[in-house]
């Protein structure tokens, strides 16, 4: 099950499971994988920005992300 994903300032997107598992699945460019990400995740899920320099992700609401 999804549990954290993360958007990168490439627009690469990065999706881990509750043991920090990658999913693979779910992971690649946003565009590609955005519809999949926002059926599948369940409303507990995470959603992160890591754009720029920041040295920690910014956490998101869904409609943001």
């Amino acid at each position: 099950m999804i549990k954290t994903v993360i958007r990168l300032k490439d627009d690469m997107v990065m999706v881990f499971d509750d043991r920090g598992e990658q999913m693979t699945a779910y992971q690649g460019q946003y565009e590609s994988v955005k519809e999949k990400i926002l059926k599948d995740a369940p409303l507990e899920a995470v959603f992160l920005h890591w754009f720029g320099s920041n040295s920690i992700p910014v956490t998101v609401n869904i409609e943001e992300w």
